[in-house]
């Protein structure tokens, strides 16, 4: 059932404040139970509909929360990682079953004479109003409008009502917690999450007038997690009520008559909890805890509460976007689902999918440091700190990991939920180092852009320090006054095991100066940690003399030594539906060829720019384009900055396009399995990094804005130290002005000048135009075009193809 709104007219409507779907198409749940989910970076709910049903892939997380299984290996080897961790679908607390005179709500039934859901940026809710007819002829008009807490981090709540429409009618609504709820098996995509069934074993169940609390712990984690529900409702006459508890349910079930005019209302809270350690009385005080407050501040109390956390965020990290008004929806869309992943994880990870899916098992990789942690450090920097006293935590399995591969400081694992390195591929996993580094990039990014003493001091310095004696220990000097970093694999996947990447070292370079600048500001934590002046000396002189592999012949830099020495990827007999190649070639010829599955050099580039000069980073990205097929959703970021800073601007704009409508437009056709978080954080690095030209080198803020012909006008908010400032660019001029905090000083193309409360205008030098550098066949990216005016919602037409191919 699809309701009475056409086909053409169902999908996303263009709003610049919300993401609004009309309609209903049944095979499209899986995407907008991703697209509409919400989360706090505590507890994630992924956007299914209250009745349950029809449903794509439910789904309710904690972060966090997972279970182990054994990791398959054809053949086992020393240091393979033994346990693999997926995480778990815990109670669901979002379902609301309605029945109409008997007859379920169920929206492949009857008729939905009206239906839209709305996920609103501003309110923090996902709302969603329709009209149905039963098959008896009855007609109802539901309304339901869901919220995750920012502010009380173990809170979520549902406001649900029911209308008459047709005069007198009999409700039931049944709210339930639900656990271990089946889902359907997947295939063997290495994207896609381990299915489990029935991961939780019940420990305690209780129910006693509206409420509700099922306690439940995993079978070989051991961990253990406490769901509960009470309701508030407005009590109609004649109003019946039965709460009834199992092991896996709980249902407090209602039921009314209505009249004409009347409704249903009653507000659902819901409270979440979880632990490694503490009992089950402990669980359920903290849930119940959590429920009192709720309670106490009501549903409006949630909303005010809501509403307030993101006009704050939103102050300090808005982006406008002038004259494409599907950009400026998928813009703030990608802003509010990063939020959403780092807000309250506070104590944990932030997961790839954030909390919107279980792709990748819920594992954490090191696209939060370099992609997700550069956002949160310039928008919501107590965030990006939570999410390093994360990995602070962890130092004790990483540095385990390290000692087990026969080094010394930290190994931190390319993907976890804990800590401890669950990759069965050892190439891509345990080989990939640069981790390291990205951490430690993160950590001296934070602490450039915040001046947190109290956390270097905590955590700081002992992370740059575990991580440089990683590269001394993994590095050698060689007999020719270098120092290398052989065997390793870099952000390219395509290539595995390989000497001298060049984003590695020219991370570890960085990572290894950092420490010693960190050991000598805080000489009595590096006392503590055993670091003396030769091992100082020692990471320095290591740094100056690292290898960073440059092709004379070609005038470019190899992504890893020997690289341009390989044959080329055949790209005009690769058929376009052989992509992505890691489904559909088998890995040693991908090694072994000149074919990039995800900016590798380039990213270097940005991350490293100060170690290129302008006409190196032309050349090598003119040579990368041709190589790059983008089968990650890292890439198209990271290219949209490079390509912006080498003059590209029509070609960034594309590729700024592709990254911010990942999601949205289901590119790599995997978001039913959740959203894709580094490359949602990257469309904002395309804005400030690549359109606004910023860059933070040794803690020294610098801007080169400039602009494509579209869009007319950006605009975007940052906080560096303590300030809130706003930039604004237009094809001839940048505007700097200090929104809160005291006057500082950034660089324009090299030229200081101060921030303050009285706005800045200065001029963009005209740039060169250069000839757009060409990609393999079947990869270039979609052309962005003109957009036409934006329309209210009641006006949005379908979400008509706004790209064409190049």
């Amino acid at each position: 059932m699809t309701g009475n709104v056409p086909r053409a007219e169902r999908g996303y409507a263009r709003s610049p404040w919300e993401l609004r779907w009309q309609g209903l198409d049944v095979d499209q749940l899986q995407r907008t139970e991703s697209t509409f989910a919400l989360s706090n970076g505590h507890i994630g709910m992924r956007g299914t509909l209250e009745e349950a049903e029809p449903r794509g892939l439910p789904g309710t997380y904690l972060n966090g929360f997972y279970e182990e299984h054994e990791l398959p290996y054809a053949e086992a080897g020393y240091g393979y990682p033994e346990a693999g961790q997926t995480v778990v679908n815990v109670t669901d607390g979002k379902v609301i079953r309605l029945l109409v005179e008997d007859e379920p709500l169920d929206m492949r039934y009857g008729q939905a004479t009206s239906h839209h859901r709305v996920l609103d940026f501003r309110s923090g809710t996902l709302r969603r109003e329709t009209e149905w007819t039963s098959p008896t002829g009855r007609r109802v008009r539901v309304r339901t409008e869901r919220l995750v807490s920012f502010t009380q981090r173990a809170v979520a709540a549902v406001r649900y009502e029911v209308e008459p429409l047709d005069g007198r009618i009999q409700l039931v609504a049944q709210s339930d917690l639900i656990t271990n709820e089946p889902i359907e098996q997947e295939s063997g995509d290495p994207r896609v999450a381990a299915a489990l069934e029935a991961p939780l074993l019940c420990e305690y169940s209780k129910a006693e007038d509206y409420r509700a609390v099922l306690v439940h712990r995993t079978k070989r984690s051991g961990l253990r997690m406490a769901a509960a529900m009470d309701h508030q409702i407005e009590v109609s006459p004649g109003l019946r009520t039965d709460m009834e508890c199992e092991e896996d349910l709980a249902r407090l079930t209602l039921a009314v008559d209505v009249p004409m005019g009347s409704k249903l209302r009653f507000t659902k809270y819901l409270a979440y909890g979880w632990s490694a350690q503490r009992s089950i009385p402990a669980l359920r005080a903290q849930v119940d805890a959590a429920l009192a407050g709720a309670l106490q501040t009501g549903w409006d109390g949630l909303l005010a509460e809501q509403r307030a956390f993101l006009d704050s965020f939103w102050a300090s990290a808005d982006v406008e976007l002038d004259g494409d008004p599907e950009l400026q929806q998928a813009i703030r869309f990608a802003l509010f689902h990063v939020l959403q992943a780092g807000a309250r994880g506070e104590s944990r990870a932030i997961p790839g999918k954030g909390l919107t899916g279980p792709g990748y098992d819920g594992h954490a990789f090191w696209d939060t440091e370099t992609f997700v942690l550069q956002l949160l450090t310039y928008t919501l920097p107590d965030a990006a700190r939570d999410a390093l006293r994360w990995r602070h935590s962890t130092l004790d399995k990483a540095k385990e990991r390290a000692r087990q591969l026969g080094l010394r400081g930290a190994a931190f694992p390319w993907r976890s939920i804990n800590g401890a390195e669950c990759s069965a591929y050892w190439p891509a996993g345990t080989a990939a180092f640069h981790v390291n580094a990205d951490i430690a990039d993160a950590v001296l990014r934070y602490l450039n852009a915040t001046h947190d003493v109290e956390f270097e001091r905590e955590c700081g310095t002992e992370l740059l320090t575990e991580t440089a004696r990683l590269w001394i220990s993994l590095g050698h000097h060689d007999p020719h006054g270098g120092f290398r970093i052989d065997g390793v694999t870099g952000p390219d996947e395509y290539s595995a095991v390989v000497d001298n990447n060049v984003y590695t070292n020219l991370m570890a370079q960085r990572n290894l100066r950092a420490a010693a600048d960190s050991c000598e500001r805080q000489p009595d934590i590096a006392d503590a940690l055993g670091v003396d002046h030769i091992e100082v000396a020692g990471w320095r002189e290591a740094a100056r003399k690292m290898r960073i592999p440059y092709d004379e012949l070609l005038k470019v830099h190899p992504q890893s030594e020997r690289f341009t020495e390989h044959a080329k990827w055949d790209f005009a007999n690769t058929p376009p539906d052989r992509y992505p190649l890691l489904l559909n070639y088998p890995y040693f010829d991908l090694y072994r060829k000149q074919v990039v599955k995800q900016a590798d050099l380039v990213l270097a580039m940005h991350l490293r720019g100060d170690a290129f000069s302008l006409e190196q980073k032309r050349r090598n990205f003119a040579y990368y384009e041709a190589l790059t097929v983008r089968d990650s959703s890292l890439s198209a970021a990271t290219q949209s900055v490079m390509a912006a800073e080498c003059g590209h601007l029509d070609l960034a704009y594309d590729y700024f396009a592709e990254a911010v409508l990942t999601d949205l437009h289901d590119l790599h056709n995997n978001v039913r399995n959740g959203l894709h978080m580094a490359s949602l954080a990257g469309s904002w690095l395309a804005i400030v990094a690549g359109f606004g030209g910023m860059r933070d080198y040794d803690g020294e803020l610098s801007f080169k804005p400039r602009l494509p012909p579209v869009p007319r006008r950006i605009a975007f908010r940052m906080c560096f130290r303590g300030n809130q400032f706003s930039v604004e660019i237009q094809q001839d001029l940048a505007r700097y002005r200090l929104s809160y905090g005291t006057p500082f000083t950034i660089t324009h193309y090299g030229v200081p000048v101060t921030v303050s409360e009285e706005p800045v205008t200065m001029p963009i030098p005209v740039g060169e135009q250069l000839e757009r550098p060409s990609q393999p066949a079947w990869r270039a990216p979609l052309r962005r075009v003109a957009q036409p005016a934006p329309v209210t919602p009641a006006e949005s037409p379908s979400p008509a193809a706004t790209v064409s191919q190049a």
